[in-house]
Parts: C-alpha cells; structure tokens; sequence
C-alpha cells in the first residue's frame, strides 16, 4: 500500500483531501468490430450477458475498497448494447461502493446506434452525468471507411436524445486522419461538432493497431500513412477548437470550464483505479495489471478468487514517477518534477533534467519553476518525447519498425 500511498500520504498530512479512487468497467459486448478497433469484445448473447453481470458482482467484491468512489467510468465494448434493466443493475454493482451512490463523475460510452430514451432514463436516474457519444465522423463514406454501424442521422438522434435526458456533461468522441480524408472534410466535422455545443470534444488522430481490419490494409499497401498532413490536422484542430472556446488540456481533449474528464486526469496522474471486465486495468494498492481479455477465462479467473493477473507489475515509486512524467507532458498543465523527485528519490532524475533542459532549449517545452509543459511544437511530437522520457528513466530505446 505504500507504494502508492506516498504522495496520497504527504497530502493527507497537510489535510489536502484524499487520493481519488476510480472505477471502470469494461462491458466488452458489441454487434460489430470496427475497423480501427482493438479493444476485446465479443457478441452479445443472453447468456453470456447474464453471466458477465454475475461475474462483475462476484469481482467487485474481490477489490479492497478502502475509500469513496470519486469517478466511474464504462467503457467497452458498447456499454449501451446492454438492456435497461441490465444497466440497472450494473448502476446497483456500482451503488453498492463507499460514495457509490453519489459519483461526482460517473461516465458511460453509448455508440449512436444503441441510443434509446429506455436506456437514458435509467442511467440518468442511477447518478451517470457525463455521457461520451462515438461519433467519429459526421461524413456517411467516412463511418464506412471506419466500419462504423451507425448513420449521421442516429448521430443527431442519439445527441437528441442525451441532451434531452438532461446529462449535466456530453463528450463526442471524433477521429482524423483517416484513409482519403481531406481538410475540408475535417474542418466540416469539426464546424459540425462545434454546431452541436457539447461540454467536452475528445479528437483522436487515427492510429494502426495490430490485428484489426485497418492494420491489415496498411499492411497490404490499401492506405498509408501521412505524418504531414497528420500534424496539420493537429494544429488546424486546436486552433478552431480554441476559437470555439474549448481548452485544450490534454494533446487530444478538449473542455468548456469545468467539464474536463476527472476519470481520466486522475488516471494520467497516476491516481488509483479498480478495473472490472475482462481486459479491464487495475492501478491499485501498489500494483498496476489487467484482467485477461477472454470472457469465459474471466468469469473462470475470477470464480477462483483471482484478478489483475496480466501484465501485472509492482509499482514502485520510480516506476510511478516515470510514468507520472511520461503522461504529465500530454497534458496541458504539465508536471511538477520536484514533487515526483521527492516520491522517488532513486530514480535518474539528472538525465531527465538534462532531457527538459535540452526540450525547452529546441522549443518544444517551457519550464515555469518546477513544472514543465510542452509547446504546441512539443505536443505535435507528444509520442516521440514521451519515448525519449522512458529512455532517460532508464528504459531501452524502442527499435525502429
């Protein structure tokens, strides 16, 4: 528990408040995969989905729940292929928690094509404010390059929809960059989304990931990559979402006040969360780890008491200042070196200094006191400076593809 506790403890000492613990469920169920994703899902049956609901239950009381939940978060899958009364009573799992009932922040994934007033209402009534709708494009031949299941108009029904039931916070989620997109049809879905008024945009530079449909077609020579025209879509971006009023804070999200997504912050600031779910991560009590991404290992894994048993690794204190920079450079507010120095005292901390200082000199970070943040120039290479990090805590470099 100290592992983790370190900065929670100093906190706590000075009667800050107490580290946040967050909760995600990964619901892996979907009616079809599309092209771009990786994520473990499976088809819905009856009985698998009775079985998952059984099984999250028996997880959840596996997890030392030592605090108030501050934050929930389910993702998928498709969270939204569940019926009412099967959402219903994955919300009773969740109230069931210390601070259950009353999540400042309770978020849900819904794809536009599995949005129903049913649905809505019974996540509304369970205490979900924020509601994160896929959207991805608003340009019918974009959603089918992607494989995408839903239409614009279920876009602008769903969105309807959400804003009608009265979610206190609405995300949507777009992505650029995609095979034969050009500009135009960028600043369109961007002028789009910005139509719509939503709280918060998450936009998302499409990437390849191995074993899905699009990975093959980069494979075989269908699409290729354009690095170029990737950073002028990044930069188009945060300008035109700056001018609408939305602050950026992380290199892909963006918020009008008071709407940034807690679960996430808490999760790129190394907080503390519980995963349920089969392939659903664990950063807890000084372990961080995954549950396998297999339904019926899951349900067997668990049945025998165990979770968290993939990729499972000690937190040490270097390891969580390590990744506590890696991601706090993502993010718009930065990192404060010092106070991860004083958690790991250990760690290489004058080959990362000498990392900053050489950033800032190439203007790809400013330093204000002890905390440092990127430049735009610096976030358009977010990727790269975050693998040069990893080098200078000690990690090996990634070999060239």
């Amino acid at each position: 528990m100290l592992l983790m506790r370190g900065v929670a403890a100093e906190e706590q000492a000075k009667g800050e408040e107490p580290e946040p613990l967050g909760l995600y469920v990964h619901v892996p169920f979907c009616a079809t995969t599309c092209d771009f994703c990786a994520f473990y899902q499976v088809r819905p049956t009856a009985e698998s989905v009775e079985g998952f609901i059984n099984c999250l239950s028996d997880e959840a009381a596996l997890v030392d729940w030592d605090r108030p939940l501050s934050t929930v978060f389910w993702g998928g899958g498709t969270p939204g292929l569940l019926a009412p009364a099967d959402l219903a009573r994955v919300a009773a799992l969740v109230h069931r928690r210390p601070g259950g009932t009353a999540v400042p922040e309770w978020t849900v994934e819904l794809a536009p094509a599995s949005v129903t007033r049913e649905r809505l209402e019974v996540l509304r009534s369970s205490g979900v404010t924020r509601v994160s709708l896929g959207v991805q494009s608003f340009r019918p031949g974009l959603l089918d390059a992607l494989g995408r299941a839903h239409t614009r108009e279920q876009v602008y029904r769903a969105y309807d929809f959400i804003r009608g039931a009265g979610f206190p916070s609405v995300n949507l989620d777009l992505m650029f960059a995609l095979p034969g997109q050009t500009a135009a049809e960028w600043d369109a879905d961007i002028d789009e989304a910005v139509r719509l008024a939503p709280d918060h945009l998450s936009t998302y530079c499409l990437t390849f990931e191995e074993d899905t449909a699009l990975w093959v077609k980069l494979s075989e020579g269908r699409v290729r990559l354009d690095p170029e025209n990737e950073a002028r879509m990044y930069e188009r971006t945060w300008e035109r979402l700056g001018e609408a009023g939305y602050a950026q804070y992380e290199v892909s999200n963006f918020a009008r006040p008071g709407h940034a997504c807690r679960h996430n912050l808490n999760t790129w600031r190394m907080g503390e969360w519980a995963g349920l779910g089969p392939s659903a991560a664990s950063q807890q009590a000084g372990l961080r780890g995954a549950n396998i991404a297999s339904l019926p290992e899951w349900t067997r894994r668990v049945g025998r008491g165990e979770r968290m048993s993939e990729d499972r690794l000690v937190l040490t204190p270097a390891v969580r200042a390590e990744d506590a920079v890696v991601f706090g450079l993502r993010m718009n507010e930065g990192v404060d070196l010092d106070r991860w120095a004083r958690v790991a005292p250990e760690a290489p901390w004058a080959r990362v200094g000498e990392l900053a200082d050489r950033l800032v000199d190439e203007g790809m970070a400013t330093r204000e006191g002890v905390r440092i943040r990127l430049t735009a120039k610096g976030r358009l290479l977010a990727d790269a400076v975050g693998s040069e990090m990893m080098v200078a805590f000690g990690r090996p470099p990634i070999a060239a593809a």
